[in-house]
């Protein structure tokens, strides 16, 4: 049996949440371009659960942008949609599974782009959300009046340009638009290109009027590990359980946020944050920013390395490891979290760190480590050193995990062969691929350097690092030490004798 609007009553709602036949009524309020699993596992799973509460009563028209595929399994489902949350929450197990209703339909933009066009006369279509990945925010010289435009900024403002004639400039008709593509000032920067756009197309003034001053884009922030389709025998098993066939069923974590940035008319509009916390509107999302890019992505880059040259596969093997899950949570809660540089109170910072840490013990999330040693040096410099330098703005020795997490950067960064122009490492006979920017530069390095030379010159490099490294107190002593522990006895035994002497000295 294939899940459809119509084969709900066969379905037991014992195993799945089920949503009520009235949802099916409700009235189309979103335009969403993109139709990814995140948008899917976020905003939608947003509106969803809103509307089974009664608080937003509207529905999602999903566009799609891309040429690739088609949106058949969307269609043979009536946009219906299993999503399947796994994780733990304050260490309790959760396990929910949920048909979500919240998609009306799914136009593909190069085949009905009349149609999209035609959404902008719904008077109760009031927002738009997005995620066309970091590279569909990007400036396009394109005349808008191609069916369709090929950006994604020419799409939306031929969207909002047919709004602004639809409805004669009404301040009533504008709209609020966030986008979740992973960009610092997301809304902001697809405001500005927007508004170049509409310059270069030549549209009048009393539209750009009505586009600055009648419209909000919201600057936002999304967090929630949506994996998507699970591997085949757990889908198999899921339909098992369920009783029923689902071509889009998702998996995502427990956790969410989507933090936007906005006013009260903002919160009027997107009514369903009331539905669930994971919703922040404020006029200011800084603090979740700096939380999530420290806490979280900053400990991911601080411990991948170390946890990969220990032999450990996924965050989750590194989790079930005693002594390095110690460690993992030690740079997080204890130099980390002290440093971050923006203010925050530190028990929010520690019970933001335990949320982090549940979700690192997911053990329905697969995320490798040797994925997250991608760009490897770029995250450093962005993630991680800000929160070194705050480190010593109150203290004069350095941080023991931050010191063994980078002495594991520099280890790692070690090629031992060339092919084709790609440098790879070995640890314990496995050769990986270095995915960096600076893999050519770090090679040279090693070759002609000792370890002790290799630290200065790396740390003394001010025109990457945006500051002098090497004259930190301690610092090039210390990631010494630890490289030349990680050199001679292995990562494994360098983090015991980190966390043991960290023990003995509190």
């Amino acid at each position: 049996m294939i899940l459809s609007r119509y084969t709900l009553r066969n379905i037991s709602p014992e195993k799945v949440t089920i949503p009520e036949e009235t949802l099916f009524d409700l009235p189309e309020k979103v335009l969403q371009f993109g139709t990814g699993v995140l948008l899917r596992g976020l905003p939608d799973y947003f509106i969803d659960k809103a509307n089974r509460q009664g608080m937003f009563n509207g529905r999602v028209v999903v566009v799609k942008s891309t040429s690739h595929g088609d949106t058949s399994a969307f269609d043979k489902q009536d946009g219906l949609y299993t999503l399947c949350v796994r994780g733990l929450q304050s260490g309790e197990k959760i396990e929910e599974n949920i048909i979500n209703s919240s998609i009306s339909r799914v136009l593909t933009a190069t085949e009905q782009w009349n149609e999209i066009l035609d959404c902008a006369h719904n008077s109760q279509m009031q927002i738009i959300i997005s995620n066309t990945t970091e590279v569909g925010i990007q400036l396009v010289h394109e005349d808008i009046r191609q069916t369709p435009p090929k950006s994604f900024p020419g799409k939306l403002l031929a969207f909002l340009y047919e709004r602004f004639k639809a409805f004669g400039g009404s301040e009533r008709s504008g709209m609020v638009i966030v986008p979740t593509e992973l960009i610092p000032e997301n809304g902001t920067k697809l405001q500005s290109i927007v508004l170049e756009l509409a310059h270069l197309n030549s549209l009048e003034d009393a539209f750009i009027e009505w586009l600055e001053g009648c419209n909000h884009f919201c600057n936002s922030l999304v967090d929630r590990i949506v994996p998507g389709k699970p591997d085949s025998a757990t889908l198999n098993e899921l339909e098992k359980e369920l009783g029923y066939t689902d071509a889009n069923l998702s998996m995502s974590e427990v956790y969410r946020l989507w933090a936007i940035e906005g006013g009260e008319k903002v919160k009027s509009v997107l009514s369903f944050a009331q539905a669930d916390e994971g919703v922040v509107i404020e006029p200011n999302i800084d603090i979740y920013r700096e939380l999530k890019l420290r806490m979280l992505n900053g400990t991911h880059t601080l411990s991948c390395g170390l946890a990969y040259l220990a032999g450990f596969e996924t965050v989750k093997q590194a989790m079930d490891d005693e002594t390095m899950s110690a460690f993992i949570a030690d740079v997080m809660q204890n130099e980390i979290a002290p440093n971050i540089p923006y203010t925050v109170d530190l028990s929010t910072a520690h019970d933001f760190g335990n949320k982090v840490l549940d979700r690192f013990r997911n053990p329905h999330i697969r995320h490798q480590w040797i994925s997250i040693t991608m760009n490897y040096s770029s995250k450093l410099k962005m993630r991680c050193v800000p929160v070194l330098l705050q480190h010593y703005k109150k203290a004069s020795t350095a941080p023991e995990a931050i010191a063994l997490g980078f002495a594991a950067y520099l280890l790692f960064m070690k090629a031992v062969t060339v092919r084709d122009g790609k440098y790879y490492g070995d640890s314990a006979g496995t050769s990986y691929f270095i995915q960096d920017d600076t893999a050519e530069i770090f090679y040279k390095r090693w070759a002609k350097l000792s370890p002790a030379d290799f630290v200065k010159e790396t740390l003394r490099d001010t025109a990457y690092w945006g500051a002098d490294l090497y004259s930190l107190p301690g610092l090039a002593k210390a990631v010494t030490d630890k490289l030349n522990l990680l050199l001679n006895s292995g990562a494994r035994a360098a983090v015991d004798a980190t966390e043991s002497n960290k023990e003995k000295i509190a």
